[in-house]
């Protein structure tokens, strides 16, 4: 048989398979399309899995589409356990859009909301490959999906008695996401009230189908080598602090204003995340805690608020530092059980990347520059930052603080390039606080 002949027959071969896949991918979206006049929406019930807008056959979960264009859910009937972490979706039809979102939800989770869009949720989503974490704007975490892809989630869940020095360790979950039987990344999110967190799988776009596999298997040796470090991955800079997962603990000297310890997050506050608070676990010997925002390369052993591109709101005297290190009247002093947030008001049109000397979802960047400009001196430090661009040239945002949920104040200053990133600082012995740099869902 000559060549060409071989290559017609394969030619043949190849549009017999690809009409065969059209037809299914027709009468898929056919079945779905009139699946709600066969199957009506499948209520809450106890044990059993909650779904809307969405077809459930077996193992088999497709999108509905529906008037109001809304997303379509499946919740698990069973929450992730220490003896099922994981579980993973394999995607057998992207649909119009690919817009299918894979994590974890609490029992009673709104059925009109992707993973990870609401409180005590997070998700990972095919479409963009971001993290939606109690929130509606994701952040870049892994790669987009598409057919064939099968993309995992689960808890790492701590060892007995584990977390007994670190209670607040016990309201929050260690969620890893895989991507093909990779690991993508390691996420802490906070549990729900019950303490229970439950599989679930959102689409938005009609034809999109998936096939749930409830009892993946991860191994536990595989977990154990995952990269996690505890909260280190939060932050870029720990000077004279030492981190116990998402306690901050100071580690200095604490004999004179040189000895500040400093902590600074890795990403900047934005306009998905612009927010975060401190609780004081222990005030120490003066309560010298501030909580503020800072520009990247700030001095290590300055308080925030002390030097130029930075605010702060300081617990001892209740005052706000702006780029002084005079402050003035605020709000009321804080004492051990306070909590204090800091956060960003943003215009409208504020654009983080364009507004931003490089994208904030860039560390190894940031992580270079860091050490390109290590600042050990005031004047060195007020002299690269006027070298680099002054505060004076940012856009214009409102800053606010708050004490035990309640606004203290605001101030408008300019934000740097490359953005303002928490901040919090130290500088008495025996100091300690609870950081939650995600506190708030919007």
């Amino acid at each position: 048989m000559g060549a060409r002949k071989v290559d017609q027959i394969r030619e043949l071969v190849e549009m017999e398979m690809r009409f065969q896949n059209q037809m299914m991918n027709v009468w898929r979206r056919h079945r779905i399309r009139h699946a709600q006049d066969i199957f009506p929406v499948r209520p809450a019930e106890p044990g059993k899995p909650r779904f809307e807008r969405v077809m459930v056959d077996g193992d088999i979960v497709s999108y509905l589409a529906n008037p109001h264009n809304q997303v379509g859910i499946y919740i698990a009937s069973d929450p992730l356990s220490p003896e099922d972490y994981y579980f993973e979706v394999e995607i057998l039809d992207s649909g119009n859009l690919a817009t299918i979102g894979v994590g974890l939800v609490p029992q009673r989770y709104p059925t009109d909301s992707q993973p990870g869009w609401r409180a005590f949720s997070v998700g990972f989503h095919a479409d963009d490959g971001k993290l939606y974490k109690a929130n509606g704007f994701g952040k870049p975490f892994g790669p987009k999906s598409q057919v064939g892809d099968r993309i995992g989630c689960g808890i790492k869940f701590p060892k007995q008695n584990a977390d007994q020095e670190n209670p607040a360790a016990l309201n929050m979950a260690k969620v890893f996401f895989t991507h093909n039987g990779k690991e993508v990344g390691i996420v802490m999110t906070m549990l729900p009230p019950d303490g229970h967190l439950y599989p679930a799988v959102g689409m938005h776009s009609e034809g999109e189908e998936v096939k749930v596999i409830l009892d993946a298997e991860w191994h536990y040796e595989d977990l154990e080598l995952m990269a996690v470090d505890d909260g280190e991955d939060d932050w870029s800079r720990l000077y004279d602090v030492k981190l116990n997962g998402t306690m901050l603990e100071y580690s200095g000297r604490g004999k004179s204003i040189h000895d500040v310890g400093l902590a600074q997050a890795r990403f900047p506050l934005d306009t998905a995340n612009h927010y975060f608070e401190i609780e004081i676990v222990d005030p120490g010997e003066n309560c010298y805690i501030a909580i503020g925002i800072a520009r990247r390369n700030y001095p290590k052993n300055r308080h925030p608020g002390w030097n130029k591109g930075s605010v702060a709101y300081h617990a001892d005297d209740g005052k706000i530092f702006v780029g002084s290190g005079v402050g003035e009247p605020f709000g009321p002093k804080c004492h051990k059980g306070d909590i204090m947030g800091c956060g960003i008001h943003f215009p409208n049109d504020y654009d983080s990347e364009a507004d931003s000397d490089q994208s904030p979802d860039d560390p190894d960047v940031s992580n270079r520059e860091l050490d390109e400009y290590p600042s050990d001196s005031d004047s060195e430090d007020e002299n690269m930052w006027w070298r680099h661009g002054n505060d004076e040239q940012g856009t214009k945002v409102q800053v606010f603080f708050t004490r035990n949920g309640k606004i203290v104040g605001t101030k408008q200053v300019c934000i740097p390039k490359g953005g303002f990133f928490p901040t919090v600082g130290m500088l008495s012995s025996c100091e300690k606080v609870r950081v939650d740099l995600h506190p708030l869902t919007g």
